[in-house]
């Protein structure tokens, strides 16, 4: 009986544990700007579509892009990004996408969706401040490790280096209830 006990103990704090582990990664995530994990989308990208918007009256544009590939994963991992603990896109292989910001400090977020532990436990962050009638470019850099990188991009540098990228849209996979950020 004091066995089935101590082993009902045990495997109780081994649970405890393992969802304490899962709740500090998630508000790690969300601290970082990432939306919750559970959200996952359908990713498509189209090589003839190429829209290169100018931000609205009052707010700012951001591109985020992914000019590499992941060998890895044959370039075709999903790379959500979030901002301000909301998705706002996704990237799968050399693509690009973009959205509007209200100016102001902001967090934005990239990190992997899959279902490997050691992949959906990966991202970057970084710190954007936005000016309105501004545009921005982030490059997401995935590498082999796996890993992470957002750097911000000049300006001038931006534009030519989304030229040759396929555009991505998305939609959520059915599984999930998520409702796209109004985003502001």
């Amino acid at each position: 009986m004091f066995r089935t006990m101590l082993a009902v103990v045990f495997l109780t704090s081994l649970v405890f544990a393992k969802d304490q582990a899962q709740d500090a990664t998630a508000a790690t995530f969300a601290a970082a700007g990432c939306g919750p994990s559970e959200v996952q989308f359908d990713v498509r990208t189209d090589k003839k579509q190429h829209p290169l918007p100018q931000p609205e009256p009052g707010k700012a544009m951001v591109y985020v892009y992914e000019d590499d590939s992941a060998a890895f994963c044959g370039g075709g991992c999903t790379a959500r990004v979030g901002v301000d603990g909301a998705w706002v896109g996704a990237n799968q292989g050399r693509s690009y996408f973009f959205f509007s910001v209200t100016p102001g400090d902001h967090r934005v977020c990239s990190a992997w969706q899959s279902s490997q532990k050691v992949l959906s436990q990966t991202g970057a962050a970084l710190a954007l401040t936005a000016e309105a009638g501004k545009v921005y470019y982030i490059r997401a850099t995935l590498n082999n490790k796996p890993g992470f990188k957002l750097k911000l991009i000049d300006g001038l540098n931006g534009p030519m280096q989304i030229l040759p990228l396929a555009y991505s849209t998305l939609q959520p996979k059915q599984s999930t209830t998520y409702q796209p950020a109004d985003f502001e």
